[in-house]
């Protein structure tokens, strides 16, 4: 048991998720990072956590699994008397013209993204309820909100990301609990390591690629009690790109 504010982040352990993980553990929070297979990335996670001033634990599970979910959030609750905020990152790129796109990559994209948004929100957010406090923040992307050859599954769940977030702010606002979403551009990560770098940038008003800790940033805002009138919202991290 721990008097620290807790965090979740899920595919905390690489990435715009380790970024998360950290700006938060800068903010205070104890943090609990979940990811689905690298130990190795995981155990960096926490490491940096603890550098960072705070404390935390790690939590393999794939948030595409109900009942694993389910499993792992009763551990945490019997542990941690509140969840404070909670960050639905998890997601996966399985690229292609949708008209030979097998059914395995659409559904894979989908169930990470919005599956699993819903194995996690809908537990959390009933804890949340029950305090009358609380933020969750869930990442979407620009893939979300402007057409992206290529990635209709991608798009398609990123864009279920922020209807979701807005309908059921909109629910719970009155409960004490936000509901927000951050939309990335182009990010300094593996998931765009083979992308057209340069030719990329010349779309982008400034002219460079983004940084996971400028999400992390907007996101441990979002978290915080100075955004404690920000709810239903999408904010975007994209370099000016729309």
């Amino acid at each position: 048991m721990t008097d620290q504010k807790v965090a979740i982040v899920t595919g905390g352990a690489r990435g715009i998720g380790r970024a998360i993980a950290v700006e938060l553990a800068r903010a205070g929070y104890y943090l609990v990072i979940n990811y689905r297979a690298n130990d190795q990335a995981a155990e960096e996670a926490l490491a940096m956590v603890r550098a960072a001033g705070s404390d935390g634990e790690k939590v393999k599970f794939d948030v595409r699994e109900a009942a694993a979910v389910d499993a792992a959030l009763q551990d945490i609750f019997s542990r941690f008397k509140t969840i404070d905020v909670l960050v639905n990152n998890a997601g996966i790129t399985a690229d292609g013209l949708f008209i030979m796109m097998p059914e395995e990559d659409w559904n894979s994209v989908i169930d990470t993204t919005l599956k699993g948004f819903y194995n996690m929100t809908k537990p959390v957010l009933k804890k949340m309820v029950r305090n009358k406090r609380g933020s969750v923040v869930s990442i979407s992307s620009v893939a979300g909100l402007v057409a992206n050859r290529g990635q209709a599954n991608y798009s398609a769940a990123k864009a279920g990301l922020l209807a979701a977030s807005r309908s059921i702010g909109a629910e719970v606002a009155r409960l004490g609990v936000r509901m927000n979403v951050v939309a990335p551009g182009l990010i300094e990560t593996e998931m765009i390591r083979d992308a057209p770098i340069e030719r990329i940038k010349e779309v982008i008003p400034m002219n460079r690629i983004g940084k996971p800790e400028e999400v992390a940033r907007v996101v441990r805002f979002l978290c915080s009690d100075d955004a404690s009138y920000i709810t239903g919202q999408v904010i975007g991290v994209n370099g000016g790109m729309f």
